[in-house]
């Protein structure tokens, strides 16, 4: 009989020493236990290398998927790969490591609670969760900037080759959703990305400018049309569970220590996907 847990975790954010240290913690309960890594491990290609090794080497099976960080062109990064080619570079260094990724074909998780269809999605976001009174995307910038809350993806995470990271999103859209249609209709899905798939969670941000860089309209339906069983994300650093449509919706970030040290955090990461 297949045996170990689908784990979850994401917002590792391993520059800060601290969070280092609990990267060091995350060990499975069994050997047959897989990890699903929800993207924002660090911000230079050497950090996100040691952790994902790090992990590898302990885990049946790592699974990753890039957050906005690990797209970062950091000014104090020795590789200045931008864009699309520091995302396949990243890609190149998890296939060394034997770490899945979105460029792979999607492992099928045949443990407890399964079978399911582990799908990491790579999709970005388009400016499409925008504030009631923005009505167009320059709008929602504009509001952003007057309230002093800008991502600083606008000035780190380069859209190369592609003309606006909102085009680079809709671009990786399509060709998602064109993998996801051509898997088994039999199984269901486990979808991993880094943002969430719906816009209700960005709902309790303390500042709703912000949640224009949190995801993207195109994928309102997927947790229903591609069969969820759950659907994993981070980034907000809100970890909760919430249900949409009926489906399992995790955030499983680690978050910033001055985060994850305030009183009542809920640091139950990582986080068990299945069996549910």
């Amino acid at each position: 009989m297949p045996h170990g847990k689908l784990m979850a975790i994401s917002d590792l954010h391993v520059a800060f020493e601290e969070n280092r240290r609990i990267l060091e913690g995350v060990r499975p309960d069994d050997p047959g236990d897989w990890l699903l890594v929800a993207g924002d491990v660090g911000e230079l290609l050497s950090d996100v290398e040691w952790a994902l090794g790090v992990l590898s080497e302990r885990w049946a099976r790592v699974v990753w998927v890039p957050g906005n960080h690990d797209l970062w062109t950091a000014h104090e990064d020795p590789v200045q790969l931008r864009g699309d080619a520091r995302y396949r570079r990243l890609v190149e260094i998890c296939r060394g490591l034997g770490v899945h990724t979105p460029e792979d074909p999607y492992p099928v998780w045949c443990g407890p609670g399964g079978p399911v269809v582990v799908a990491p999605l790579f999709l970005l976001y388009d400016y499409s969760f925008r504030t009631p009174t923005a009505g167009t995307r320059r709008q929602a910038l504009e509001q952003a900037y007057a309230a002093g809350v800008v991502c600083t993806d606008e000035f780190l995470l380069h859209p190369d080759p592609y003309p606006s990271r909102d085009a680079w999103c809709r671009a990786r859209v399509a060709e998602t959703e064109r993998r996801l249609e051509g898997c088994d209709p039999s199984l269901p899905t486990v979808l991993v990305n880094h943002f969430p798939l719906v816009r209700t969670p960005t709902d309790v941000l303390r500042h709703p400018e912000f949640a224009q860089w949190c995801g993207t309209e195109l994928t309102a339906d997927w947790h229903v049309r591609f069969r969820a069983a759950a659907v994993l994300y981070g980034h907000l650093h809100i970890p909760r569970t919430t249900f949409h449509d009926g489906v399992r919706f995790e955030e499983v970030s680690v978050g910033y220590p001055r985060e994850w040290r305030r009183p009542g955090h809920p640091r139950n990461v990582p986080r068990l996907i299945l069996p549910a």
